[in-house]
Formats: structure tokens, C-alpha cells, sequence
């Protein structure tokens, strides 16, 4: 995904990773009823997430061409159209085919970590 890896205290690289919070994996009802695709997406989301940019998170549906689970059109628009229903996300601005993308915010509902 071009992520780049983050320089430790200690001088090792580590690789870059996405927060999800246990309690919320293990105990929330809504993070269960979700799709395995919007579970996917959401991550892929959340993987955009700088800690400064939140409404302005850009996800091409051309990056997630390649990605196992999520790859049809068709798929991504479900778990996008599901997790905007459920609160999951927002979507700031609507993106086109081919010349804008969608630009997304977490609304960081059902995790206690913003």
C-alpha cells in the first residue's frame, strides 16, 4: 500500500501497521455485523489516516484494484455504502470514475483512540 516504515527510538524500522483497538475487535456488536468487505475497507481507510487529516483521506478505488476481498467495483461501493450507513464513516466530498476521488473522514464512533 506505500506505506513507509517508521524509524524507531532504537534506530530499527518498524513496519507500518493500522490501530485497531481489541475491545472494540472482540466486544463491539457493530464491528461484528459488518461485512468481511467493510471490514476491509475501513482498514484501508483508517491505514490513510495521518493523525492530521482526517476529512481529507484519500482512497482511490484504483489502490484497491489489487486488494483479496475487496477488489470489484461493485464490492468497494457496498462496504462504502454500509459503512456510511452505520456511522463508520463519513464521506466529506464525492468523487467521480476516473477524475476525483471520494475523501473520506473517520468519525470515530465506536473507537475510544482518536
Amino acid at each position: 500500500m506505500g506505506l513507509a516504515k517508521r524509524r524507531r527510538k532504537d534506530g530499527r524500522d518498524s513496519p507500518p501497521f493500522v490501530r485497531l483497538e481489541k475491545d472494540m475487535l472482540l466486544n463491539c456488536s457493530e464491528w461484528k455485523n459488518l461485512s468481511s468487505s467493510a471490514k476491509l475497507l475501513y482498514m484501508y481507510i483508517k491505514s490513510k489516516y495521518n493523525g492530521s487529516n482526517n476529512g481529507k483521506i484519500k482512497l482511490p478505488y484504483a489502490e484497491l484494484s489489487g486488494a483479496k476481498g475487496i477488489s470489484s467495483s461493485k464490492t468497494i461501493s457496498k462496504a462504502q455504502l454500509e459503512l456510511t450507513t452505520k456511522e463508520w464513516i463519513q464521506i466529506t466530498t464525492h468523487g467521480g470514475m476516473y477524475r476525483y476521488s471520494n475523501l473520506y473522514k473517520l468519525t470515530w464512533r465506536f473507537d475510544r483512540l482518536t
